[in-house]
C-alpha cells in the first residue's frame, strides 16, 4: 500500500537566496548569488515555487510528531487489507476499486484546492502519468481486491510485503547503477524462503488458493515495475510532487471508471458497512495516507519514512486475525518474519570503510547559507 503513489522523490526547485545584510554597501553586482544549484532534492511540502529562506525565519514544526504520524501511517495501510476484504463482501472488486479512487482523489484534490497548485501540463507529461497510473494504482488496487475474494486478508498483506524483494530484482536488470551487493542478493534469496514458508510449499500449497495468491503477488510485482517507469520518466520533470501525484490518481480513477461498467453492473442495493470500508479505504487508505506519507519523506526522509513497509504485514495479520477471525498457522507468521528480514537486507547499503579522513576545514558559511543547508539538507560550504 505505501508504494501506489508514483515515489516523486526528486524534483525541480529554485531557491532563492536573499542577499545578506551589511553595514558596507556593495561595490559589485547586487544580484544575490546562491551557493545552491538550481536543483535539488526537496525536503520541504512546499510547491516548487520560489523559497526564500532567512537566518530568522524557522521553519514550522508539524502539530504533530513525526512519530506518531508514522504510527497512524502504519495502522491506516495495515488495516487497508481488512477493509478490501470486507468492501468486497458488498461490492464486486472493479467497484471497491473505483470507489477507493474516487474517495482518494477527493482528498488529494482539496489539498491541491487549498495550496493552489496546478496539474501538470503537456501531453508527455500527461502520457507517462497514464502509464504510471495503470501500474501504480489501477492494477495493483484491482488485483487485491480480486485476491480477497479466495483468499484471507492477512496473506494479500504478507504477499504486498514482497515488493521490496520485486524491486530489488528488477533493479538489478532495469537500474544499470543499482549494483548488488551479497547481502541485497541474500536478502532476495532469504526473502523468496519466506514466501515459500508462507505458502507452505512443502506441504504442496495444500488448502491454498493459487489463482488468488497470484493475484496478490502480481500486484506487489506491478509496484516496481511502476517506480522503475516512474524514475525513468517522470523523475525530476519540474513539477512538485503533490501535484504528479494528484494527476496520477485522478488517471487511474478515468481508467477504472472506463473500465468498471464493462465487467459490472450497477449495484441492486448499497449495503452500508462495505460502503464505509470503501469510503475509509479510498478517503484514509490512500488520500490521507498519501499526504502522511508526502509530509514524513519531507521531514525525515525516504529511509526512514519507508520503514512502513515493515509494519504493514504485521499490522494487516493482527487486524484480519482480530477482527474478521481469520484463521492463522504457524507457517504464516514466521514465514513473514522471513519475508521483512529479506526485504530489510534488500533495501540495505554498506558503510564506506577504511576511508581516510580529510583535515578539518575552516566553516565560513554565513548564516544564510547555514539557513540554507538546513533546509535543503545540504552541508554549508567550507573553505
Amino acid at each position: 500500500m505505501c508504494y501506489e503513489i508514483g515515489g516523486f522523490i526528486v524534483r525541480r526547485m529554485t531557491t532563492a537566496l536573499p542577499p545578506s545584510r551589511s553595514a558596507a554597501p556593495p561595490t559589485t553586482s547586487a544580484a544575490p548569488v546562491s551557493p545552491l544549484p538550481t536543483s535539488a532534492v526537496p525536503v520541504s511540502p512546499l510547491p516548487t515555487s520560489a523559497v526564500p529562506v532567512s537566518s530568522t525565519v524557522r521553519p514550522r514544526r508539524p502539530a504533530l510528531d513525526w512519530r506518531i504520524r508514522f504510527g497512524v501511517l502504519s495502522l491506516i495501510w495495515g488495516f487497508s487489507f481488512l477493509l478490501i476484504k470486507v468492501g468486497t463482501e458488498g461490492y464486486a472488486p472493479f467497484q471497491v476499486t473505483l470507489g477507493r479512487l474516487v474517495f482518494g482523489t477527493a482528498v488529494v484534490a482539496a489539498v491541491l484546492v487549498v495550496r493552489r497548485e496546478r496539474l501538470p501540463r503537456g501531453a508527455r507529461t500527461w502520457l507517462h502519468l497514464t502509464v504510471a497510473a495503470f501500474l501504480l494504482n489501477a492494477l495493483p488496487f484491482s488485483l487485491f481486491a480480486y485476491a480477497e475474494l479466495s483468499i484471507p486478508s492477512t496473506l494479500a498483506g504478507i504477499c504486498n510485503a514482497t515488493s521490496p524483494l520485486w524491486g530489488m530484482a528488477l533493479s538489478l536488470v532495469a537500474l544499470s547503477e543499482d549494483r548488488p551487493t551479497r547481502r541485497r542478493v541474500a536478502g532476495l534469496g532469504i526473502g523468496f524462503l519466506g514466501v515459500l514458508t508462507v505458502l507452505g510449499a512443502w506441504q504442496g500449497f495444500s488448502g491454498l488458493d493459487l489463482g488468488g495468491t497470484a493475484m496478490a503477488l502480481l500486484a506487489s510485482l506491478s509496484y516496481p515495475i511502476g517506480w522503475i517507469y516512474v524514475r525513468r520518466t517522470l523523475a525530476g520533470s519540474g513539477h512538485s510532487n503533490l501535484s504528479l501525484s494528484g494527476a496520477q490518481l485522478l488517471v487511474a480513477t478515468a481508467e477504472l471508471a472506463l473500465v468498471t461498467p464493462l465487467f459490472t453492473s450497477l449495484p441492486t442495493h448499497f449495503p452500508v458497512v462495505p460502503l464505509l470500508a470503501i469510503v475509509a479505504l479510498g478517503a484514509l487508505g490512500t488520500g490521507v495516507a498519501f499526504l502522511l506519507q508526502y509530509a514524513l519523506v519531507a521531514e525525515v526522509g525516504p529511509t526512514t519514512a519507508q520503514m512502513v513497509t515493515y509494519f504493514i504485514p504485521v499490522i494487516a495479520t493482527a487486524a484480519g486475525v482480530a477482527v474478521l477471525g481469520e484463521s492463522l498457522s504457524w507457517s504464516t507468521p514466521v514465514g513473514a518474519v522471513i519475508v521483512l528480514a529479506g526485504a530489510a537486507l534488500t533495501q540495505s547499503r554498506p558503510r564506506a570503510r577504511n576511508q581516510p579522513r580529510s583535515p578539518a576545514r575552516k566553516s565560513t558559511a554565513t548564516p544564510a547559507t547555514r539557513a540554507t543547508a538546513a533546509a535543503t539538507g545540504r552541508p554549508p560550504r567550507q573553505s
